[in-house]
């Protein structure tokens, strides 16, 4: 039988799911501004280059289902800890590494820790904060850090590799990880999925991570590869694995996905907006430092700082928004802050070639203040799930948030090389022609997000009971205080 959590070591544990989640995070981003140093050292291709880039995110995306359901049958901490310790350890190796294999299986493993890790960050918080305004404010600050780790990853970065050695960029995980793991170990609660059926739903997670694996692959070699290409052909029919893996689901004793969690309206409504805001934002946040170096003129290092008041304001606004969310509701809550997503975006689609450093900062302000006020839905979702699924659950959400930040590169990218070529064509010149598809690309985004918002008014209004089914047959909802009392 789990232990209950000790009041006193709540702190503690969320400060160490927090710096997890900085970590996982920041390897997202800090690596792809030293690897032109890396290249130099190691004497690698074009191609071996593009893989120590995508090789962590391939292992991450790919393994972040399964992470979440062995976390909910074999206990949460327990994956926390084993992630945790795989990730700083990969990290060790990868700054040791002095040939591109060695960093290869470094990235590979840093991304197989961080998918046993991450999911289980919203399990632990959903456990360890049972009550839903005190489970709200942890999550926003939970938020909070992540949001901290994608800004400040391309500062880090240009950073240390400008100034320190690119090992350093694996070497300062190290630390990180051993006081993540000190903080885990005393403060964290054991906790597991106590009614799922034991054993593992093996085909089903085989062919989850296969589709996982095979379609952040083909989002991120179809460019350079060609869509039509044979490698990328066969990467998205194995991706199709996925309508067999549902197959497999639905008539598994033990699935490890209980699909009845997509027929409630909040899970799903919540996963899609969080998916259009990933599509919006994270899309658009891999062309913009191309803009502001390659159009502006800014140095590396003022890229990166252009970035981080938006997210000391993300991080800043997570951590109010569950106040906002508890007056207005949290789908109005999430739906203004879609919409200030989206207003931040169309503005520095207007700003084109003239922009300025204090010009930009009121739109990426917008944007970050906007994001900010999103974070209510991951409460709201942990709020309707059973807490026998919170790990897969977390998976899901991860996994969804690294498919969106893919499939909005590949789409906004496509739309932006489109609009560029049409403007060469007539003659622009090639800045302006690239600020002519990076604002066609930012004005889609900005409808995506417009969009996004539109689901999370109608999927979180009203924020009653939603049941989910539980593994059990039991239905699971958790009170929340806007909710009528039952009926005697």
């Amino acid at each position: 039988m789990a232990r209950q959590p000790n009041p006193a070591h709540r702190g503690l544990a969320l400060a160490a799911v927090g710096l997890a989640t900085f970590m996982t995070s920041l390897d997202n981003t800090v690596v792809n501004v030293a690897l032109p140093s890396i290249q130099r050292d190691l004497g690698l291709s074009l191609s071996g280059l593009e893989w120590i880039a995508s090789a962590y995110v391939l292992a991450f995306a790919g393994l972040l289902l399964a992470g979440g359901r062995l976390a909910d049958l074999y206990g949460r901490r327990r994956l926390f800890l084993a992630g945790t310790a795989l990730f700083t350890a990969a990290s060790l190796a990868s700054g040791l590494a002095s040939s591109p294999a060695v960093l290869l299986a470094g990235r590979v493993a840093q991304g197989a820790g961080a998918a046993l890790a991450a999911p289980t960050a919203l399990a632990i918080i959903s456990a360890m904060f049972p009550g839903e305004r005190e489970r709200g404010r942890a999550v926003g600050a939970w938020s909070g850090t992540s949001a901290l780790a994608v800004a400040l990853g391309p500062l880090a970065g240009g950073f240390i590799s400008q100034h320190w050695h690119w090992s350093w960029i694996f070497f300062i995980n190290v630390p990180l990880g051993a006081l993540t793991l000190a903080l885990g170990a005393t403060a964290v609660t054991e906790s597991r999925g106590t009614r799922l059926p034991r054993g593992l739903d093996v085909p089903g997670l085989a062919a989850a991570t296969l589709a996982l694996t095979a379609l952040s692959y083909a989002l991120i070699q179809g460019h350079a590869a060609g869509w039509t290409s044979p490698p990328i052909l066969a990467a998205l029919a194995a991706a199709a694995a996925s309508a067999a893996f549902a197959a497999a689901e639905a008539r598994s004793p033990a699935p490890m996905i209980d699909l009845a969690l997509f027929r409630n309206r909040v899970f799903a409504g919540g996963t899609a907006t969080l998916v259009l805001w990933g599509f919006g934002v994270l899309g658009v946040y891999f062309f913009t430092p191309l803009y502001l170096q390659g159009v502006l003129g800014f140095s590396p290092t003022a890229a990166g700082l252009a970035f981080v008041p938006m997210a000391l304001l993300m991080a800043a606004s997570a951590t109010a928004a569950p106040l906002l969310a508890g007056r207005a509701g949290t789908g109005r809550a999430v739906a203004a802050g879609m919409v200030l997503v989206a207003a931040g975006l169309a503005a520095v689609a207007l700003l084109g070639q003239h922009a300025s450093f204090a010009s930009l900062m009121a739109p990426l302000a917008a944007v970050g203040v906007g994001s900010g006020l999103t974070m209510p839905v991951t409460a709201a979702i942990l709020g309707v799930i059973p807490p026998a699924q919170a790990g897969v659950a977390g998976g899901i959400l991860n996994a969804a948030r690294e498919a969106s930040g893919l499939l909005g590169v590949t789409v906004i990218g496509a739309i932006l090389a489109a609009r560029q070529g049409a403007a060469l064509g007539a003659g622009a010149t090639p800045h302006a022609a690239f600020v002519s598809g990076y604002s066609a690309g930012l004005g889609a985004a900005a409808a995506l997000v417009l969009a996004g918002g539109a689901i999370a008014l109608r999927a979180l209004r009203d924020p009653a009971r939603h049941p989910v089914p539980s593994p059990a047959g039991h239905l699971h909802a958790r009170p929340c205080p806007e909710c009528p009392p039952a009926a005697a």
